[in-house]
């Protein structure tokens, strides 16, 4: 394809239109078929971790926590997140034998008594030693992070999954409990009767002193119910604070003079249906307290509504997928030179991007917060960064280098995403120190942009290089539009990792009565903009030329990881709050190979097809 010459429009839509269809498909395809009515049970709306969010979200926050996966194979079907949640709140026996917890530790298997060729158990298997696993993790906990072994590590993780399980058994009803409906009109039919005996204990009768002791034993379950309950799934009733959402232990150990809280009932008839299979029932529980939910909590309803469809979704899974489609598509153009796959390739990556975007609004409009709250959505906004300029700059300079640069960080940054999602809840409430002010939020988005488009000229950098050595006969009009493209991404870079490192400094100056303080993460910052100054002063000045340039841009990629990531494994300072320890050994690989990769651009061209005499 020429210089300047645009890719055919109709390869170009119809791989747009193909990304597209494909992306939306978990949203047209027909949901699996069930008795019960999961889907709507999805939407109930619940609180957690100090938001509220639909019951799927939680239901597949747990299992990954728990199993790694958000689903679960059942004999020959898969279970989806929310069914095997009603399962362990409304059936525990058998959600006990499902084999959730993952156990590779071989002494942790040991102090279960387990067999080592097995790596998946179900609860039933470690509820003998559940005791002891308790015991060796509170030992453990004692010991700092940096020093514990590899044995406490594992006893850690392993008791904080049996923690949530069964939390997630006792959030409900008390594990156990057979028919919760019998049991709130058992509680019901005593307070009277109970209430008589406290007040006038001599002429209480033989029923109201019986009435006391049921009583006794009701509020007991009642109070373990308060007390382990994952969520709290009732929603605050008209005239109470919006964060007065309450556990089914809560609502009835705190009576405020007004009826009965209506999801006690609704929840409790839930339970009973689907321990008893009655499909009907459990359908007209939900269905009915959904209809109230809308009425009452119209806001909360459609939001949890809108996050299921968002879950549903998995834009970022599908982003990842189009985003390696539209990069295998620009090494085919690269290696057949047809224009027809050259409109693929950015109808592919165009579509990548939108629906990178899609799940990003999405996500800033679910949590009504700026698109970067926490490492997560860091990961994601860098992505698309990059992603958005490669698709920019390809219009400028026609030669596939920024699709392939934007759809390789794209990728990568969403793989990152989907690993740091393994940790819980990516929408969870932002922590204090990125929920100040105006100024902290351009900050983070700004510097955030200063990020991606760093790694895109990085990425340009390891293209040259790769080029320079795979390629036998270089176009030098192509390599001089590669560098041209690199260097106008550095200033780019520039501007806004500058801008965005001194709003750090204006939010700084307002939250904490300093501009600047030398922290870990302001240094790292700071030497993003110098790395990215000097690039351009030594291009400028003549100090560098085109393989000094590009060298220099890979290098980039170290020194942003490192003010990425690598601040946070420091474990101080005031922008320590992602810490990741495990994530050392992936970031020391990553700058190994960009230093392996600098020295590689430093050897001859193709120095191995040197005829040597």
């Amino acid at each position: 394809m020429k210089k300047g010459q645009r890719p055919p429009l109709g390869a170009f839509w119809a791989a747009f239109a193909a990304a597209l269809a494909c992306a939306a498909w978990p949203l047209l395809a027909p949901a699996p078929k069930t008795e019960f009515a999961l889907a709507e049970a999805a939407r109930l709306p619940v609180l957690e971790g100090g938001r509220v969010k639909p019951l799927d979200s939680f239901a597949r926050n747990a299992l990954l926590l728990i199993r790694g996966t958000q689903s679960l194979p059942d004999g020959r079907r898969e279970m989806s997140a929310t069914e095997w949640l009603l399962e362990a709140m409304f059936k525990p026996e058998a959600a006990d034998t499902k084999k959730i917890f993952v156990i590779d530790d071989p002494d942790v298997l040991g102090l279960l008594g387990l067999q080592q060729s097995e790596r998946r158990f179900a609860y039933w298997q470690l509820e003998g030693k559940r005791d002891e696993v308790g015991q060796q993790a509170q030992r453990a906990e004692k010991v700092e992070s940096s020093r514990r072994s590899r044995f406490q590590n594992a006893v850690i993780s392993l008791s904080r999954r049996l923690d949530l399980y069964e939390q997630v058994k006792n959030t409900i009803m008390v594990s156990g409990s057979s028919d919760p409906v019998q049991e709130l009109a058992m509680f019901s039919e005593a307070l009277p009767g109970a209430l008589r005996a406290v007040h006038s204990p001599k002429a209480a009768s033989v029923q109201d002193r019986a009435a006391m002791k049921a009583l006794a034993e009701l509020l007991e379950r009642y109070r373990f119910l308060a007390r382990a309950a994952a969520f709290r799934p009732l929603a605050p009733r008209e005239g109470e604070p919006d964060d007065a959402w309450k556990s089914i232990g809560e609502a009835i150990l705190q009576p405020n003079g007004r009826p009965p809280h209506p999801g006690l009932e609704a929840y409790a008839v839930m339970a009973r249906a689907f321990r008893l299979g009655d499909a009907s029932a459990f359908s007209s529980a939900v269905n009915e307290h959904l209809g109230w939910l809308a009425s009452e909590r119209p806001a909360d309803a459609r939001k949890a509504r809108q996050e299921v469809l968002f879950n549903t979704a998995q834009p970022f899974i599908s982003g990842m997928a189009l985003y390696v489609a539209a990069l295998l598509a620009v090494f085919a153009w690269w290696g057949t030179r047809r224009p027809w796959v050259a409109g693929a390739a950015n109808g592919l990556f165009a579509g990548a991007v939108v629906v990178h975007t899609v799940g990003l609004v999405a996500r800033v409009w679910l949590q009504g917060r700026p698109p970067v709250t926490n490492l997560y959505s860091s990961a994601v906004f860098v992505g698309w960064v990059a992603a958005l300029l490669g698709l920019f700059a390809e219009r400028i300079h026609r030669k596939g280098f920024a699709v392939a640069g934007g759809a390789l960080l794209g990728f990568c940054t969403l793989l990152i995403a989907q690993h740091l999602s393994a940790s819980g809840d990516t929408m969870e409430m932002m922590r204090a120190v990125l929920d100040s002010n105006f100024w902290l939020g351009t900050h983070v988005v700004t510097v955030t942009i200063g990020y991606g488009s760093t790694f895109l000229a990085g990425a340009l950098g390891i293209t040259w290089v790769l080029r320079r050595h795979f390629v036998s006969d270089p176009d030098p009009e192509t390599t001089k539009a590669l560098v041209s493209l690199a260097y106008g991404i550095v200033a780019f870079a520039l501007l806004f990792s500058f801008i965005g490192t001194t709003l750090g400094g204006i939010w700084a100056d307002q939250s904490w009565g300093r501009f600047w303080g030398w922290d870990p993460k302001e240094n790292g910052a700071l030497l993003i903009v110098l790395w990215n100054a000097f690039i351009l002063h030594a291009r400028f000045a003549g100090y560098a030329r085109e393989r000094g340039v590009m060298l220099m841009t890979v290098v980039g990629n170290i020194v942003t990881s490192l003010s990425w990531f690598g601040v946070n494994m420091l474990g101080i300072g005031l922008h320590s709050y992602g810490f990741m320890d495990k994530a050392f050994y992936w970031l020391l690989a990553f700058g190994v190979s960009q230093l392996l990769l600098v020295w590689l651009g430093f050897l001859p061209p193709r120095f191995w097809a040197v005829e040597t005499d």
